[in-house]
């Protein structure tokens, strides 16, 4: 007989942080970062964790159980907090699924840099979360009919989003699609100073760093990894000619595509590092076991996609890392068009200290320009890292999860316009809606706190914007 398995990616994800006169505290480990001259606090990634009945089992029992049959995936659903004691929980009914407390945070995270030092991250038991077995109804994504497939050439989960060029209300001419991204990237024969965007890279300009979406420079290596890590910023770059001797460089794919490169070896006390490496003034791959394009495309199993309803831009910005982990890897969505959401599959993408790791994007209100949206910002203007709603996006051992959640603690703001999440496979209902996390039948669970997620093991989900 099969048992019933409440497995879930939880995730602990928070945004970078950008040059401070000062550090900040750290609830967990601090992972340390340096700009210039300036000390930082720079938390980690999102990191899928699995549960079985209440308790986290390490991943390979789950995929040697998903294996041998004795372990099978429960529906998706809202969110409910995995038990802190070592009793199994019981498998919850469609009908008793119980909305956590409204306390509770829908994906668990440190604390941001911003946060203030009277903030304390939650306790390790509730770092992991069980999705209840409930059964919803299904919505079916709508599909432009601009919206083509791609050539034989590219992955069959990745879709062209319309070539039309962004309307006047984005405020920028940034294009979510690139050039030669199925073309090998030409290891250790283009100049540092050469930004590859024939290879797939997308210049991020207005990061002031020439194209690159972040620029890191260890200062030294030892068997625990690399410290005393230099990130650079945009007064410190010499012309176009940022990605000097020996720095880590990291670059933006185009839409349904990411970032294949960075180092095995990473930050001796947890810091990310990624992007191609300048060697002997060439730029050199750091991954090539991976793959020897510069960009890959997410899960194949399961297309994410945003379909913009709106009537202006809406920017979605996904952390990057590894590297910075400032959310400057930028998505442009436009009014009336549909566009590939890259989501990493855990099989072959980065690990975080022997974890698995998911995307993390910010969502912005409608009308602010991609090359506002997607850097940091301040508390000012509620975009950038004080965006008010965070994505998460991940693949792993036969379903990718999908979440909205609040970006706590940085801000309590409301996003201005509607975020759900459709598709015919989806296993439960998750929707953003004036300032309400909602979930369950007919969307009749609602938090302003607590974030929902569903799952889905094959086929397509849409995140649908509108008002």
């Amino acid at each position: 007989m099969k048992i019933t398995v409440s497995l879930l990616t939880a995730a602990v994800v928070v945004a970078a942080a950008q040059p401070h006169n000062h550090a900040h505290g750290h609830a967990h480990e601090k992972r340390d970062a340096v700009y210039g001259s300036t000390m930082v606090v720079v938390p980690g990634p999102t990191v899928i964790a699995y549960v079985l009945n209440g308790s986290p089992i390490p991943e390979q029992d789950v995929k040697n159980g998903i294996a041998d049959g004795t372990l099978v995936w429960a529906s998706g659903g809202q969110l409910q907090e995995a038990p802190s004691s070592s009793a199994a929980a019981s498998t919850l009914a469609p009908t008793t699924a119980a909305a956590p407390p409204s306390s509770s945070p829908a994906f668990i995270r440190w604390n941001h840099p911003q946060a203030s030092s009277s903030s304390s991250a939650p306790a390790s038991t509730s770092s992991v979360y069980v999705a209840p077995t409930s059964s919803s109804s299904h919505y079916s994504a709508p599909v432009s009919s601009s919206y083509s497939a791609p050539s034989s050439s590219t992955s069959s989960s990745v879709y062209v989003a319309p070539s039309s060029a962004p309307s006047s209300n984005s405020g920028s001419s940034f294009s979510n699609s690139g050039s030669g991204v199925n073309s090998p990237f030409p290891d250790g024969t283009i100049d540092c100073g050469t930004f590859p965007s024939q290879y797939g890279a997308i210049p991020v300009d207005w990061m002031g760093l020439g194209g690159w979406t972040g620029v890191q420079s260890p200062g030294s290596l030892s068997g625990a990894g690399m410290s005393n890590i230099m990130t650079l910023v945009k007064s410190q770059c010499n012309g176009e000619n940022c990605c000097t001797e020996g720095s880590y460089c990291s670059y933006a794919c185009p839409a349904g595509y990411q970032k294949s490169q960075w180092p095995t070896t990473q930050g001796a006390t947890g810091q990310s590092v990624g992007g191609i490496q300048c060697r002997g003034g060439k730029l050199h791959l750091t991954n090539a076991a991976l793959s020897s394009n510069l960009c890959i495309a997410g899960a194949e199993a399961v297309t994410v996609l945003v379909q913009n309803k709106l009537s202006s831009n809406a920017a979605v910005c996904r952390t990057d890392y590894p590297g910075t982990e400032a959310e400057t890897v930028p998505l442009d969505t436009q009014p009336g068009t549909i566009s590939n959401l890259t989501c990493p599959d855990a099989a072959n993408y980065y690990t975080w200290e022997g974890g698995h790791t998911s995307a993390q994007y910010y969502v912005n209100p409608k009308g602010v320009a991609v090359s506002d949206a997607c850097q940091w910002g301040s508390s000012a203007n509620p975009w950038g890292n004080y965006a008010p709603l965070n994505l998460g996006v991940g693949y792993s051992n036969g379903a990718a999860w999908l979440a909205i959640f609040q970006n706590l603690p940085t801000t309590s703001a409301s996003l201005d316009f509607t975020v759900t999440i459709t598709g015919d496979n989806v296993n439960g209902n998750c929707r953003y809606s004036n300032g309400q996390y909602c979930s369950g039948p007919n969307y009749s669970q609602c938090s302003s706190t607590t974030g929902c997620t569903v799952s889905i093991s094959s086929g397509t989900a849409t995140y649908v914007f509108s008002d």
